[in-house]
């Protein structure tokens, strides 16, 4: 009988990446690798790359744990997903990073930028817009677990501490700050004044590359400088910080090691994101074709180009584990020790259980005894570790803190060419928008941007 050149593994629906249409979708593996099969009957046949590793594609089945839903959803489900965005009571996921983006406006004009920001695009939120935003996320979560501050470039916004202000008083337990570092690297007393926020505060600062062609294809300018004095400022104020890396393959794919290498000399950095291109937005130097990155083969980078992490270190994140990979290491008297291979995975499941690391390893045990019992110490901050790992049963290490702390999380943020409607319910990236609607953040860039949104009422009259 005839044989197929691949092995079919499952069924999904996804979109058309010309029209965003939602098709039916084929999950295979074939030369050991798993594809995406799907056809548009106005574009046809599409193949599309999802993972470059099958055992690990296979093994995230086993990482799901019973979804946790906001408390309350913004919008009813009628077109199903992804036409009801807001959140409807079809999204399998609550809010565990929600982006509150106060301003459109940006100091750079990025050749690679989800939003489209510019130095002349769109407005700032007002004062009033913004403290309603973020009511939303309270009234949706009660206890927010990560709020982001972002835009467009949120420093720029004429009522910025006005902002950050408000959102300290509210019940958050992790504000973030996403910039793109300019201001930090600029204005001392601007990065002093942030150190007030802490604990439970930290700066998402951008860092794509150390190569000067690199940035300017991404970012459009050398900003190498900017980076370097953004980081002295935040080592002086110990201002925890991650570094967020947009990754472009043949670009800066080849720098994940250096840059993780990087991070741990630097004393405010808690850890890297690694981020493969979004095919959203303006994307001036960027070929689907050629420069997409799969999950996996940012976390095979990392594998390949450190000696920290290994496979049993780099695992998916339960609440969305098609989209996310975690790994943890602690910093320790000047060596590094990797933490999520001494986890039960059955444990990621269960957050109420709790797991003693370090006597689960002899150099690891004894590198504790050594800074503990002997009398040494360990700076301890001001944030405990069993409050900051997420996604992790709880840390019985009361001796150790958030400086302690070493991560490494990939983000895939899912668009039309490898969008998987079961993973898009399960997405907990989310973004407020100016209609007070909480969006996934795949979705958002795909359909709910006021130059998308007519778009979308038109696929919904064809429906």
């Amino acid at each position: 009988m005839p044989v197929r050149k691949y092995t079919y593994y499952d069924f999904t629906l996804s979109l058309c990446p010309e029209c965003l249409k939602r098709v039916d979708a084929k999950i295979v593996f074939e030369n050991d690798k798993v594809y995406m099969l799907k056809r548009c009957n106005e574009h046809g046949n599409s193949k599309v790359l999802i993972a470059d590793d099958i055992e690990y594609y296979k093994n995230i089945r086993n990482y799901n744990k019973p979804s946790e839903t906001p408390y309350k959803f913004n919008t009813k489900t009628h077109y199903g997903c992804p036409y009801d965005c807001g959140l409807c009571p079809d999204h399998e996921q609550h809010s565990c990073l929600t982006i509150v983006e106060i301003t459109d406006r940006c100091n750079l004009t990025c050749p690679t930028c989800y939003a489209g920001s510019s130095p002349t695009y769109g407005r700032h939120r007002t004062l009033d817009e913004i403290k309603t935003m973020l009511d939303t996320i309270v009234t949706n979560e009660k206890e927010p677990d990560v709020v982001q501050i972002s835009g467009g470039e949120p420093t720029i916004h004429p009522d910025f501490f006005a902002i950050m202000d408000y959102a300290k008083s509210l019940p958050i337990r992790h504000l973030m700050l996403n910039t793109n570092g300019i201001k930090i690297a600029k204005d001392k007393d601007f990065t002093k004044r942030l150190k007030s926020y802490a604990p439970d505060f930290e700066i998402y600062l951008q860092f794509d590359s150390f190569q000067k062609d690199a940035l300017v294809e991404m970012r459009g300018a050398d900003l190498r400088s900017i980076r370097k004095e953004a980081l002295h400022n935040l080592n002086e104020f110990n201002l925890s910080t991650t570094l967020v890396v947009t990754l472009q393959k043949g670009l800066n794919d080849h720098e994940i090691g250096d840059i993780i290498d990087y991070a741990l000399q630097q004393k405010c950095v808690r850890g890297v994101t690694l981020q493969p291109t979004q095919i959203a937005g303006r994307l001036d130097n960027f070929n689907p074709g050629t420069d997409r990155m799969t999950l996996t083969e940012v976390r095979r980078n990392i594998m390949e180009q450190t000696t920290i992490f290994n496979s049993d270190d780099l695992l998916p994140v339960p609440c969305n584990p098609d989209a996310l990979v975690m790994g943890y290491a602690l910093k320790l008297g000047g060596e590094v020790f990797p933490l999520t291979r001494y986890i039960n995975p059955n444990d990621l499941l269960d957050n109420s259980k709790n797991t003693i690391v370090y006597e689960q390893d002899e150099a690891l045990h004894g590198k504790m005894i050594e800074l503990f019992s002997a009398g040494n110490s360990v700076e301890v901050a001001e944030e405990n570790l069993k409050s900051i790992m997420c996604c992790l049963p709880n840390i019985d290490a009361p001796e150790l803190g958030y400086d302690n702390l070493f991560r490494v999380i990939i983000m895939q943020f899912i668009d039309a060419y490898n969008f998987d409607v079961r993973a898009i319910k399960k997405s907990c990236v989310h973004i407020v928008d100016k209609d007070n609607k909480i969006i996934p953040f795949e979705t958002m860039n795909l359909f709910y941007r006021d130059n998308k949104k007519a778009y979308l009422e038109e696929l919904k009259n064809e429906m």
